[in-house]
């Protein structure tokens, strides 16, 4: 049995008129600067002021940019370890949607739309100076496949691989590191050069620092009038506990602290002394271990380095333009890296009040601490209290820009939150990740879940409260809820107290599957389920048709448009009967602008479907939240073969589509879903 339904459907509102190939000179710089393996409780402002562990160490600066900007308590990494955080980051996508995933170091981050892309687009210079990790297989600049250059930046300084960003003295061995590869410089990569052999007795935390301070100097005095976008990404505390060669230099800014000389065996004002010798004295004779020493100073490291790139800011004259944003990849973690030595993440409660370290998805993992920065528009001493996470800055840094971000993207604009006014709509909060590895048994963690298996683990958000699933082996296994605005430690699992509980945990298993692809190199236990639909079509949560006069170099996110309509009633659902059936839509809009429409999908027999797109256009489609075809940046780099398989539940599914006519004046989308597999007739 073969069915076809046509439908010819109207955009019903205009939004906005957006030239995104052509914009102004009034954008804001944009800094992301990102800590590796910091913890939320590693920030004074959020713990080491308040606590009352016996040791306890100091970031003035970061303290100080709070109390200047906005601190945002709830923001999450996408997964509690440092690749897929940063690839989900950088696509602006969660777990359900990443190429990268668990623990995939070194993998080339697939080639589409990055936040990079997205600034360059819009009129930004772009930079990533420090540890990236997501190249890809070769062995340089120009076989990687995925090198940051290929990924929309304009400049690369810093570490490719992984592992490199394991030590901080990139010319030098380090006798005392627990293994071979712990125990030898590794390379710095300056574009499509080799450099390691000119960083003698650079400490990477200064050198990404100094590199940072100039690109930014020398951009302001060529191209005064045209934004920038750096992504500044440390390398510590992680991993090696190595220690600078002297104290910070004096004063800050253009006149002090960190500076790049650029001279072979003396890049940086600080390369001079000996290496890893150089102890901060507030930490210096308190009976404190060697590696409590060490890392405490690495912290104060990063804050002197904070400090100074703010200063510098303000010394251009550029700070009231320039949005600085700090947080870091996931919860801290317990390595020395040193033969004979332990260190771990209570010995400065580096997790704050909350269980879990890296690699764990209780709050401790996860919870990342979060300063924005961006002096006379966002209020100071600002707090934001609402769940958000990584995906959420694409969306954010594209509205700055003054553009739309890529209908790929996951994440919800934090615009208005920033300027101290309500967010138009929530952020989805999502965690997915994979490690053979337990709990560590802190004396403050809970006690049942101490020294238990990771294994599979999964968080959602919703309705305001936490769910959390480990250890999972289907997708039978409940989630435990919590509600962190009263139980900041995760102690009380409401998922058996009552009807409300039931319901909301049973909508929490329903919405992960309505949220996520599947991926093959990361296999899930719920991977195969089917997704669940709605029993009645009025149960979907649909908005109307749109259209967006513009020029789009991408197919724009248009859901995050405060109009809402709700779907025209007369217009009929895609209803599958049968083996196969076959939907065609000619969406009314602008030439050269975008259209997004609304429709349904009703399953009349749950099973599995191939769904196939025939467009000449650029389209991207969604059923409920999961992002199913992309023909919108593989459409403009050659790909003209777009098809998904899908395990669909019988119910109502609502369908997203949004495209870009080009210079047509309506878009034609073919969709055709044949069910396949077993149950197949």
């Amino acid at each position: 049995m073969f069915k076809t339904a046509t439908f010819v459907l109207m955009a019903v509102v205009c939004l906005i008129n957006i030239d995104q190939s052509a914009l102004g000179q009034n954008q804001p710089n944009i800094i992301f600067i990102l800590a590796d393996d910091l913890g939320w409780g590693d920030i004074g402002v959020l713990h080491q002021n308040s606590s009352t562990h016996p040791r306890r160490h100091k970031t003035p600066y970061l303290d100080q940019m709070a109390r200047d900007g906005l601190l945002m308590p709830q923001h999450y990494c996408p997964a509690p370890v440092c690749a897929p955080s940063r690839a989900s980051f950088l696509m602006g996508v969660h777990q359900g949607h990443a190429s990268v995933r668990n623990n995939q170091f070194d993998k080339a981050l697939n080639d589409n739309h990055t936040v990079a892309t997205v600034l360059k687009d819009a009129g930004y210079k772009t930079a990533l100076i420090g540890k990236y990790g997501l190249q890809g297989e070769g062995k340089d600049s120009k076989s990687w496949e995925a090198y940051p250059t290929k990924r929309g930046f304009d400049e690369f300084f810093g570490y490719v691989a992984h592992g490199d960003g394991h030590v901080h003295y990139p010319s030098h061995p380090w006798p005392i590191g627990n293994s071979e590869s712990h125990r030898v410089g590794k390379p710095v990569w300056w574009n499509d050069r080799e450099v390691s052999g000119d960083l003698a007795r650079c400490y990477t935390t200064d050198l990404f620092t100094a590199r940072s301070k100039q690109w930014i100097i020398e951009h302001r005095e060529s191209k005064p009038d045209q934004p920038f976008f750096l992504y500044l990404a440390f390398d510590t505390p992680h991993a090696a506990l190595q220690v600078p060669t002297s104290a910070y230099p004096e004063g800050l800014g253009l006149d002090g602290g960190v500076r790049w000389i650029g001279e072979p065996g003396r890049m940086i004002n600080t390369a001079l002394g000996t290496i890893d010798s150089y102890r901060h004295p507030d930490y210096v004779g308190k009976g404190w271990s060697d590696v409590q020493e060490r890392f405490a100073t690495m912290v104060r490291r990063i804050d002197d380095c904070v400090g100074d790139i703010l200063v510098t800011l303000n010394d251009l004259n550029i700070s009231e333009n320039t949005l600085v944003v700090f947080t870091s990849d996931n919860g801290p973690h317990d390595k020395t890296y040193i033969q004979g030595q332990q260190f771990e993440a209570s010995d400065f409660q580096s997790y704050g009040p909350f269980d879990g370290t890296k690699r764990d998805t209780w709050e401790g993992g996860i919870r990342m601490p979060t300063i924005a920065w961006w002096p006379e528009t966002i209020p100071k001493s600002s707090v934001h209290l609402k769940p958000t996470q990584f995906h959420d800055w694409m969306a954010t840094f594209a509205e700055i820009a003054g553009v739309l971000p890529p209908a790929r993207t996951d994440g919800v604009s934090m615009m208005n939150s920033l300027k101290g006014s309500r967010d138009r709509k929530p952020s989805r909060v999502y965690v997915e990740y994979e490690h053979r590895g337990k709990t560590k048994s802190y004396s403050t963690f809970l006690k049942s879940r101490a020294g238990t298996k990771r294994g599979q683990m999964q968080v959602i958000h919703l309705d305001g409260y936490k769910g959390i699933r480990t250890n999972i082996k289907s997708h039978a296994d409940p989630f435990e809820i919590y509600h962190l605005e009263s139980d900041l430690g995760e102690r009380k699992n409401l998922a058996n107290t009552g009807g409300k509980f039931a319901e909301l945990e049973q909508r929490m298993r329903d919405q992960v599957l309505r949220l996520r692809v599947a991926d093959s190199s990361a296999p899930r236990p719920y991977d195969s389920e089917f997704i669940p639909g709605f029993e009645k079509s009025d149960e979907l949560k649909t908005r109307g048709d749109l259209s967006v006069k513009g020029k789009f170099k991408y197919v724009p996110d248009l859901s995050a448009s405060s109009i809402e309509e709700t779907i025209d009633p007369d217009a009929k659902g895609i209803v599958l009967k049968g083996k196969q059936t076959t939907f065609s839509a000619n969406l009314k809009c602008p030439k050269g602008g975008a259209v997004m429409a609304s429709r349904t999908v009703q399953v009349t027999q749950s099973g599995r479907y191939k769904i196939s797109l025939q467009s000449k256009a650029k389209v991207f489609i969604r059923l409920h939240e999961a992002a199913i075809i992309d023909a919108d940046f593989h459409r403009e780099h050659g790909q003209d073969s777009f098809e998904v398989e899908l395990n669909l539940g019988k119910g109502f599914h609502p369908l997203l589509i949004t495209g870009l006519p080009g210079e047509e004046d309506e878009l034609a989308v073919t969709l055709h879903f044949k069910r396949v597999g077993e149950n197949a007739k």
